[in-house]
């Protein structure tokens, strides 16, 4: 028998967008926003690369509705969830989540990025493609590196297997 998990799916969904928006403040300096990559890294890990999109997506437009962060806030996490889940689906290994979110946050996030603040700013004076590549690099290489570590011992955890289990029913644990 195959139960229905939409509630339980979308509860942890919501559980995790407000984890993001509480939790990535505190850790930001303009630009570098490590936190978004941590959880970036584990929503695609445990929900896959539609709901880490779905988080990703959900918490930069509450972030720039209640704190007033730029686009970025979209840019740079949206590419990295995604990228992240697919190559965690992929392998099942955390390595290349990890490598997911460095390609989609600190490489396609940061260069669509300038087009991006070019419209949203209305001037590119003093602006060029790689302007947000190295900031973006940095938070998504100390967070993803942060998140490592969380999954690590989240992993000994019976709920995170369970949660694991619901969204990748297919995956087993190797």
């Amino acid at each position: 028998m195959i139960k229905d998990y939409k509630i339980e799916k979308m509860s942890i969904l919501a559980m995790m967008i407000a984890m993001d928006v509480v939790l990535s403040p505190l850790l930001r300096v303009e630009g570098i926003a490590p936190m978004s990559s941590v959880m970036n890294v584990i929503a695609a890990v445990l929900m896959g690369p539609v709901y880490g999109t779905l988080m990703a997506l959900s918490c930069g437009i509450l972030r720039m509705i209640l704190f007033g962060i730029p686009p970025l806030a979209l840019t740079g996490a949206v590419f990295g969830a995604f990228l992240s889940g697919i190559g965690y689906r992929l392998t099942s290994k955390y390595l290349a989540a990890i490598i997911g979110e460095f390609i989609g946050t600190g490489l396609v996030g940061s260069l669509l990025s300038y087009p991006v603040m070019v419209w949203f700013t209305g001037s590119a004076q003093g602006m060029y493609w790689f302007v947000y590549t190295p900031r973006f690099i940095i938070g998504a290489l100390s967070g993803s590196i942060m998140a490592y570590f969380i999954l690590i011992r989240l992993d000994k955890l019976a709920y995170i297997q369970h949660v694991k289990g619901i969204f990748w029913p297919t995956i087993k644990k190797i």
